[in-house]
């Protein structure tokens, strides 16, 4: 029992020795989208330090991958400040040409806030339409109230190892295949189902009422048995 227990603490420290470095850093969630479409994401940020708190996050967005319309959500005990730059050519925006685009987003927290040792906090953006592209990699800083800075910027390569700072990165999917437009025979479809159903549901009625009958009886045959003995 005693080399059980060793053995089992032995892994369950591995496990977490392993899986702390891959939960530490900036991510942003969720980390797939489609390209060509909008997407509601969320920076997510956990405190490192065991002393100070998260004062500030700066997500500089990727030049080489612009994005006509970004908006952010109130967080509460922040502020957010948004860089913007220009793009040439526009991009299309629903039929509007945009010429000037988010660059970078910094929320700093209010004076005593911020995100405490042991927590962590999202911080939610709305963008689109994503790029014709594979991903996106957002590079991230993030602000301690001692004033040491986090710098997630590292690039992951494939075939390689996560890199120690890793950036946030954002993989971009190809859209699903449109579902075909519906036409009138489509329209019609539900009306052809329901008629279809008539049979199966007179079916289903028979072995009901079967189903019944045998357990009827099933119960004279046991009586009749009971009476006889």
């Amino acid at each position: 029992m005693k080399r059980v227990a060793l053995v089992l603490g032995a892994v369950a420290a591995f496990v977490l020795a392993a899986g702390a470095p891959a939960s530490a850093h900036v991510t942003v969630n969720p980390q797939e989208a489609e390209k060509g479409g909008f997407a509601r994401l969320a920076f997510r940020v956990p405190n490192e330090s065991d002393t100070a708190s998260t004062v500030k996050l700066e997500v500089v967005l990727p030049e080489n991958a612009p994005v006509g319309s970004v908006s952010t959500m109130p967080v509460a005990g922040w502020t957010v400040a948004v860089e913007r730059r220009k793009v040439d050519p526009p991009l299309d925006v629903h039929g509007t040409q945009v010429s000037e685009v988010v660059s970078k987003i910094t929320w700093t927290a209010a004076a005593g806030g911020g995100v405490k040792p042991g927590e962590f906090a999202e911080f939610p953006v709305s963008m689109g339409p994503l790029p014709d592209t594979d991903k996106m990699v957002f590079k991230a800083l993030q602000t301690y109230s001692d004033n040491e800075v986090s710098r997630w910027i590292e690039e992951p390569q494939p075939g390689a190892e996560e890199p120690e700072n890793v950036a946030p990165v954002l993989t971009l999917v190809a859209a699903d295949a449109a579902a075909p437009s519906a036409s009138p025979d489509a329209a019609a479809a539900p009306a052809d189902d329901d008629d279809g159903d008539g049979p199966a549901l007179i079916l289903a009625v028979i072995a009901l009422v079967a189903s019944l009958a045998g357990l009827v009886l099933g119960g004279l045959a046991i009586v009749r048995g009971r009476r006889a003995s």
